[in-house]
């Protein structure tokens, strides 16, 4: 029953229903329709809900292939560390040293072909170096003065950070300026 209808209007209806057969036709396609709203209504909820979980399936399923090194791309990063602390250790004197000199190049080789294995991996390491603190690249260890450097510009790198892609892989370990005392 609806607000408008009481138990007297319905049995006077229920009677005309009886004398007249398209009111009570008109009734039923009325009803068959509202029915008929009401279901395409939940097919359009239903459809749009699988679309949505479709959608959140296929985002986690490329994030997943995206980023499912990112714990093997970290323990990488260690090697690569210790390559070019061993590089840069090497001093001018034995670098020009004929007997390690294959030794030297073939270092340098590994260094070029990690790089090059990062780059086709979509590792890429964050510059620091002269640029503003970018807490979301950088965590800041210390601070220096300088008289040359603006405050909050980056002028030592302890350690290299990485993305990625688009993801922060490791941060970078800086030295950032304050003003001079």
């Amino acid at each position: 029953m609806t607000e408008d209808t009481t138990p007297e209007t319905e049995d006077l209806r229920a009677e005309t229903a009886e004398a007249a057969p398209e009111l009570a036709e008109h009734d039923r396609v009325a009803a068959l329709e509202a029915e008929l709203a009401e279901a395409k209504s939940q097919v359009m909820y239903a459809h749009a809900e699988a679309q949505n979980v479709r959608r959140r399936a296929e985002k986690e399923a490329s994030d997943a292939r995206a980023y499912a090194v990112t714990g093997f791309a970290r323990d990488v990063l260690s090697v690569a560390d210790n390559l070019e602390r061993g590089l840069s250790a090497i001093p001018d004197d034995l670098r020009n040293d004929e007997r390690l000199k294959g030794l030297i190049t073939g270092l340098e080789a590994t260094k070029r072909e990690l790089d090059a294995v990062f780059q086709r991996n979509g590792i890429t390491r964050i510059a620091a170096m002269g640029l503003p603190l970018d807490p979301n690249q950088h965590q800041a260890m210390l601070e220096l003065p300088s008289a040359d450097a603006e405050p909050g510009t980056i002028v030592q790198e302890m350690q290299a950070g990485y993305m990625l892609r688009d993801r922060l892989l490791r941060p970078a370990l800086v030295g950032v300026a304050k003003k001079a005392e």
